[in-house]
Parts: structure tokens; sequence; C-alpha cells
């Protein structure tokens, strides 16, 4: 059985439109403890489970002191789950997986390509990080499910790099093919349609159901090394939905992780 680590990346500095997912990795995680839920993830594994171990939450003040974290921990031989945190926390994660896993495909979940050059200046934005980690390289395939406000410069950079995107308009779930290498997810949780998940900055209406996410995480054939939840913003939420939403997601996720 694996090994994991769960940190919480308490940033948002990055956020090009309303703070607040910095505020969200103690409200995930007091979800999951709240004794609304039981611990058991759908495969019948239980995530209250001495091979994982929650190493807090980390206030960052320099950026990449993300990737430092996060290199930190995979040095412990583990597999890491992340609570976020705006989007832009998983290009340094990313950067901390590259040195471990050198072939690394990545499932993006979101409503947005997250693949500007830079947005209003600044190259680091939580609408940047998937333009950051392919034209690093460190990702052998980008698959992108949701996608639901796609640009010309967007599908430009799509195109460029090679990104697989799964738009919302012509959703087949059954065409995401298998993961050839180990596979990192991110889940952005406006990838989800607003009536699922309110509590979030950028609401973008005929998302994802949370059951379709739940059933494509289950689907999965891949070892999967690493995965990020982000974009939960407690200040938009409607009595904690997008909180226990995230917890499931996390409890689904660490269910297939170990």
């Amino acid at each position: 059985m694996s090994k994991i680590s769960i940190q919480g990346i308490q940033f948002d500095e990055k956020s090009s439109y309303q703070r607040g997912p910095s505020l969200a990795p103690p409200l995930i995680r007091k979800a999951l403890h709240s004794g609304s839920y039981n611990y058991f993830a759908e495969n019948g594994i239980s995530v209250d489970n001495p091979n994982i171990q929650d190493k807090g939450d980390f206030e960052i003040s320099e950026y990449f002191d993300i990737e430092t974290i996060t290199k930190k921990h995979l040095n412990e031989d583990v597999k890491v789950l992340t609570l976020g945190g705006d989007h832009s926390i998983t290009f340094p994660i990313i950067k901390a997986y590259h040195t471990k896993y050198p072939k690394l495909d990545i499932l993006q979940i979101d409503a947005h390509s997250d693949l500007y050059d830079d947005f209003e200046g600044d190259p680091y934005s939580h609408a940047c990080p998937f333009a950051r980690i392919m034209e690093n390289k460190l990702a052998v395939r980008l698959v992108q499910v949701g996608i639901r406000a796609l640009t010309p410069h967007q599908q430009e950079q799509a195109e460029k790099f090679g990104v697989e995107i799964h738009e919302m308009k012509d959703l087949d779930l059954s065409k995401i093919s298998k993961f050839e290498n180990p596979l990192y997810i991110s889940i952005d949780l406006d990838g989800i349609d607003p009536a699922y998940a309110p509590g979030v900055s950028h609401h973008e209406p005929g998302g994802l159901t949370s059951r379709q996410v739940i059933n494509m995480l289950h689907n999965i054939d891949a070892e999967i090394v690493g995965a990020d939840i982000v974009e939960y913003n407690p200040t938009k939420d409607f009595q904690d939905m997008t909180a226990f939403l995230a917890a499931k997601l996390m409890k689904e996720l660490l269910g297939k992780m170990l």
C-alpha cells in the first residue's frame, strides 16, 4: 500500500478576481473530520489510515517556497496530496514532481485551460500554470476535462503544446484514453458546475456533475502519484457545500492513491 502525505498550501496571491482560496485547506479537513462522513472511500478503503500522514498547512511568503515544501515531502518516498490554494500552486508542485517523475501525465479538471502566456502581466497567475508546465516540458501529456471558457489565445497555446482538451459542449468521458505514465491529477473545483460547487471565485455554469468527476477518478487505469484540489473559496460558499464536495473528492483521491 502506498504512503501519502497531505499538505495544505495557503496561497491565493496569484488569484486574478477574488481572494479566499488561502482559507480553504483547514476547512476541507474540517468537513472530512466533521462526523458527517465516515472515512471510507467508495472503493472500500478507509482513509483513516496509518499510511496517510497529514503534514498540516503552510503559509507561503515566496511563491517558489511551494516547490521546496513539496520536494521535501516527496523525498520521504511518498505521494503528495495538496489542498490549495489557487491554481497557481500547481506549477511549483509539478516542478518538484519533475525531479522524481521525469515522465509524468497530468489530468486537469477545470472550467478554464489556464494556458495564458501571462495574465494581467503576471506569468505565474492562476490563469497560467499549465503554460509554464508545458513550456518547461514538465509533463509528457496534459489532458483537460470540463473546459468551457476557451479563448483563442488559449486554443493556440493548446495546439502549440499538444494539449488534449475535452470541452463541456461536446464532452464524451469515454474518449479519455488510458494514461501511459505516472499520473498527477489537478482538480479545480470550478470545473464542477456551480450548482454543486458554489464556493469558487469564478462561477462558470454548464460544468461537470460531482458524480461525473467521482466516476472519472474511479475509472482511471494508471498509478496516481499525486494530486491537488484547488480554488475552493470559502467566502463564496453556501452551507459548506463546496467544503464537503472537496472533502469527498479528497477521500476518493486518497482511496485511489492508496
